[in-house]
């Protein structure tokens, strides 16, 4: 059984940064697609970042564009997404997905799998 666990939220004061982490395991990392996506209440689910099985392609929502890193480490069976220059907006359950994909997709009924989520509160 494929598993995904995030880790790394928390409150951040606007301007700041963090990182999120997302292991998998129970399954072949390295055949994934990975995808970071958000939520908020009251509205759907929205792309944050993806890349594709062997990192050398990412591609990002254009509201975190600039801001966002995803990154993936085979080796580790975890997927990351650095975070900068952090808004009010940007608030949110921030999940990550695993697709048995080459490349990633932007849309979240791709994803085979999908973790619990982590709260990103950014707050002054």
């Amino acid at each position: 059984q494929v598993q995904l666990q995030e880790s790394g939220g928390g409150l951040v004061q606007p301007g700041g940064s963090v990182r999120l982490s997302c292991a998998v395991s129970g399954g072949t990392f390295r055949n994934y697609a990975m995808g970071w996506f958000r939520q908020v209440p009251g509205k759907e689910r929205e792309f944050v970042a993806g890349i594709s099985r062997s990192g050398n392609t990412p591609v990002y929502a254009d509201s975190v564009k600039g801001r966002f890193t995803i990154s993936r480490d085979n080796a580790k069976n975890t997927v990351y997404l650095q975070m900068i220059s952090l808004k009010p907006e940007d608030t949110a359950v921030y999940t990550c997905s695993a697709d048995v994909a080459l490349l990633s997709s932007k849309v979240a009924t791709q994803y085979h799998y999908w973790g619990q989520g982590t709260q990103v509160t950014v707050s002054s």
